[in-house]
């Protein structure tokens, strides 16, 4: 029996590192095994190009580096983990995946959607996640999130400007795929965060069990 895929999106300082740790939480109260797992990264050699993804320097990251990179890290991370842990149906949560290639290097970067899309299907095929959950805030709550860590990476530090245009490309996916990806408000209690979340679980544990006769 297959696994369900699950990515966790949103722009920086949104939440998701405690939406995770809730995720982790119910799928271990429903007997749901499991794999956590984050992108860019999730075995060892695409965390070394997470490294260089993100690490501050002073030489400028052409766009297309960037956006190749981070593609070279995904064919890893599914073909080394995704895939196998999919197969032997566990559940596989993971911290960013598809979405942030086109809200980061498309949207944010002005990227070209059609190179976009040319690499998903070479290097994702049907590899999509089952249901993407985003956690949005307005820009402001996320960075003064941000500026309250103690450590900043490269994107961090990128302008109002660019943040802002990551929330909106995390909302014009929603738009686009309703059915698949899921808007989380995030700017509200966490209590409520939590019941947002449970509601999206609930209904995929539902469609796991009616189509492959899970428990």
């Amino acid at each position: 029996m297959k696994g369900k895929f699950i990515s966790l999106e949103g722009g920086e300082g949104s939440g998701k590192t405690t939406a995770i740790a809730y995720i982790q939480q119910w799928l271990e109260s429903n007997n749901i095994a499991y794999l956590m797992t984050r992108e860019p990264g999730g075995t060892p050699l695409s965390e070394q190009i997470r490294e260089l993804i993100l690490t501050p320097r002073k030489e400028p990251v052409n766009n297309t580096t960037e956006l190749l990179l981070v593609f070279a890290a995904r064919a890893q991370h599914i073909a080394e983990k995704i895939q196998p842990a999919l197969n032997q149906g566990l559940w596989v949560i993971s911290d960013r995946f598809i979405d942030s290639s086109y809200v980061y290097q498309g949207k944010a970067r002005n990227g070209d959607i059609q190179v976009l899309n040319q690499l998903t299907q070479w290097v994702v095929g049907e590899n999509k996640p089952d249901a993407t959950l985003v956690l949005d805030v307005p820009v402001e709550i996320g960075q003064q999130r941000v500026i309250e860590r103690q450590h900043q990476d490269r994107l961090d530090k990128e302008s109002t400007a660019f943040h802002q245009k990551v929330r909106d490309g995390f909302l014009e996916r929603a738009d686009a795929e309703p059915n698949r990806v899921k808007i989380i408000d995030a700017s509200l209690s966490l209590e409520a965060v939590q019941q947002q979340i449970e509601t999206q679980l609930n209904a995929l544990k539902h469609a796991w069990s009616d189509s492959e006769g899970g428990a």
